[in-house]
């Protein structure tokens, strides 16, 4: 379970206390657990800051507070403050991250040959690069026919292997598990089972997905498929 600390304190010298965390992340690199960590300013209150620190658990948190490094830091930012620091231990139980959702509800739609997922979770004016495609699909109409051509064509899923989220965008690494049920482009039905690989990145807006990038291995579908020689 994912465990998050909270330290709450007043300053005035926000800078000497964001280099005072920079010292500490190089100090402490190869060997610290936590994983993310956020510094915040209260809007109403300059002086009230507050870090939110996230571990991947109550037993990697207690590591790093073991850190020498860690200690010492902890005595210089007392320093740093009006009085000394609050913390807060909060063991996560919901962590939900609407972008990744959004995202993993395209792939599964898809495997599942519901284009109307499409309508359901793109913006109007989305935006499509597929490097294994010729040319952008700009507008949900485009992007669905470009997407018919596989649902019609191959029965298939996608296994995550991966999933990041960074600002507005998602990136999905996967392996599309297929088996050709109909012509697919210029290729006739062939019958054959496939595999291919690759990662998508989608931009997310107020809910909706905004514009795409599909970079795959099309090379090796085509060679599965028998239009390109495997050596």
């Amino acid at each position: 379970m994912a465990f998050v600390q909270i330290i709450d304190c007043k300053t005035d010298r926000l800078d000497d206390l964001n280099r005072l965390m920079d010292t500490w992340a190089e100090s402490t690199k190869g060997r610290r657990t936590a994983s993310h960590a956020v510094v915040a300013t209260d809007r109403s209150d300059k002086s009230h800051v507050v870090e939110i620190v996230e571990f991947p658990s109550y037993e990697e948190a207690m590591r790093n507070s073991k850190l020498p490094e860690t200690d010492r830091i902890f005595r210089e930012m007392v320093a740093l403050c009006d009085a000394p620091p609050t913390f807060t231990d909060l063991d996560v139980v919901r962590d939900a991250q609407f972008d990744k959702a959004l995202a993993s509800r395209v792939l599964d739609g898809l495997a599942a040959g519901d284009l109307d997922v499409i309508d359901e979770c793109m913006a109007a004016d989305y935006h499509d690069h597929d490097y294994g495609s010729e040319g952008d699909a700009v507008g949900i109409q485009a992007f669905r026919e470009r997407c018919a051509a596989y649902v019609d064509a191959f029965e298939f899923t996608f296994e995550v292997e991966s999933q990041i989220a960074e600002g507005d965008e998602v990136a999905t690494r996967w392996t599309w598990h297929a088996h050709q049920k109909a012509a697919f482009r210029e290729i006739p039905n062939t019958g054959r089972s496939v595999i291919g690989r690759g990662t998508t990145t989608f931009r997310c807006h107020n809910g909706r997905i905004t514009e795409g990038w599909w970079q795959w291995d099309v090379m090796g579908l085509m060679r599965q498929l028998g239009v390109l020689p495997t050596s």
